[in-house]
């Protein structure tokens, strides 16, 4: 295995266990997840928005 990829497999470890960690203490819910995935879907079909497509997931 090469170092670098080495290096991004440690990096995405790092982040995995931080987003469980962070679900399990309450600074992540499900309200928050939609909001990000609302905001994402937004920001990607910003041209349905403006067309007045509402993107928000409920």
């Amino acid at each position: 295995m090469r170092r670098t990829t080495l290096r991004r497999l440690v990096y995405l470890v790092y982040i995995i266990i931080g987003i469980i960690i962070a679900w399990d203490r309450g600074y992540i819910g499900l309200a928050l997840l939609k909001a990000v995935a609302s905001a994402l879907l937004a920001i990607l079909l910003w041209w349905l928005v403006l067309l007045g497509v509402n993107l928000h997931i409920h």
